[in-house]
């Protein structure tokens, strides 16, 4: 947490849309769309985070990690 702050950066979170999720979610995990123990599905440096930003709000990545 130190090397935040010397660089000035915020680190923030926030509660999860689950409950719009849920109900696509079961068929998928069933038929092995997708893979439910998977947490991060991309990485990127952080020149690409806006990329990966985009990419969760239009459901092709999960969660991208920097």
């Amino acid at each position: 947490m130190g090397s935040l702050f010397r660089h000035n950066i915020r680190l923030a979170g926030g509660p999860a849309p689950v409950r719009a999720h849920i109900d696509g979610l079961p068929p998928d995990i069933l038929d092995d769309a997708i893979e439910p123990g998977k947490v991060f599905d991309a990485t990127t440096d952080l020149s690409a985070v806006p990329a990966g930003y985009r990419d969760m709000d239009g459901r092709r990545s999960p969660r991208v990690q920097p």
